[in-house]
Formats: C-alpha cells, structure tokens, sequence
C-alpha cells in the first residue's frame, strides 16, 4: 500500500508540473481598449497589452511611454520640495504612474495618472492608487497631452473638487496654479524666478528657479 501510494504521489507530481508548463505555453489573452468603446476602472485594470492608458468620461487615452527626461526633472523636484515640507506630517506625495478614480462612487468610468498629487492625509488610499479627489494635482505639460491637461482633465479635476491644480509649462518655465473657489478654478501664473504658495499645506513655497534649474 505505500508503495501504491507514492507512486499515486509521483503521477500527480507530474501531472501537476505538466500542467503549470502547460499554463506558461499559454499566457492569458491580451485585452486592450478598442476605438470608439466606453469602459470603467474594471476594464481598465484588466487591460495587459504593457501599454498606459486613462480613462476620461468611460473614453481611454493612450499615455506617453515615457516622458522626455526634462519632464522627469521637474516632476522629480516638484516631489522632493513637497515631500521634504511633508516630511513629519500625514500628507503624502506621490508620482506617475499612481491610479486616481475621480468618480469611484458614480459610474467609475474616469481613471487619470497625473504626473503629482498631493495629499493632506491618507484616507483616500487604495491598491494602485487612491478612491476620490487629491488634495492637489500637478501636470506637467508635454506636446500629446497639453490640450488634454488644458481642458478634459481641468474640467474634470475641477468637478471632482481637487483642491489645488498645478499646470507646469517646463518650456516656458511658468506655473499656473488653479485654487477652487465656489465651485470654480481661480489660476495665478508664476514665472521661474517667483516662489508659488501650496494653498492646500500651510506654509509649503516652492522656489520656482530650483524647479527648473
């Protein structure tokens, strides 16, 4: 009877190895958005064709594979300045590639990666992300995204009540904050030689020259 027993063990060892060689021969089914479609975050998440997308409004938007390295040097300053204010604190920054489901609890159809954001406390962090609005965005402008950072994510930034928006024009070396009042974006434009106020932390001014240096 052990005997018959191991060699039982032995078949289903095998078995077993057969069948996880089995399962790397045959990886699962690319899934990616297809042109005129709408989806939620669901069907973002199942997406595996390596490529970044958003969602805005259910429509998906291909991202840059990378941004050019100078993009990179703002946005990595931006998050050190920040993150050295927050240092100490509850807020948290973080950088692309970071999930924000603008409208979670209303259809979770619109799924963006700003390049920052910011927030006061971490009670809206979940998995690859967060559930809800930032305290604050930064988007740092690139030719294919510029109208899309301008328009489709300002609005809808603005309606799910993100606080505080940054829009950076590296080439320009300007800044355009955007505060909510009422329901509504008031921007200022700083230069590269002004020092910018975070609205939403307390005492947190970015020299805008270390940013662009």
């Amino acid at each position: 009877m052990e005997a018959e027993r191991q060699i039982i063990e032995a078949e289903c060892f095998v078995e077993a190895k057969q069948q996880e060689v089995c399962n790397a021969e045959s990886p699962q089914p690319e899934r990616r958005p297809m042109p005129g479609k709408l989806y939620t975050y669901a069907d973002y998440y199942a997406w595996n064709d390596g490529k970044r997308y958003e969602l805005i409004d259910g429509a998906p938007y291909l991202m840059e594979p990378a941004p050019l390295w100078e993009h990179q040097g703002v946005g990595s300053q931006l998050n050190r300045l920040i993150g050295n204010h927050l240092e100490g604190t509850p807020g948290k920054v973080f950088q692309a590639p970071f999930d924000v489901r603008l409208n979670a609890d209303a259809g979770d159809d619109t799924v963006v990666q700003p390049d920052i954001v910011v927030f006061c406390d971490s009670s809206k962090l979940s998995g690859t992300g967060c559930i809800g609005a930032p305290d604050m965005v930064v988007e740092i402008l690139s030719p294919s995204t510029s109208k899309r950072d301008k328009e489709e994510k300002f609005e809808q930034y603005r309606k799910a009540g993100v606080r505080e928006y940054w829009i950076v024009d590296r080439q320009n070396e300007t800044l355009t904050a955007y505060i909510l009042r009422h329901g509504e974006y008031i921007g200022t434009t700083y230069a590269n030689n002004d020092e910018a106020p975070v609205c939403v932390l307390d005492g947190c001014v970015i020299k805008l020259a270390d940013v662009f240096r």
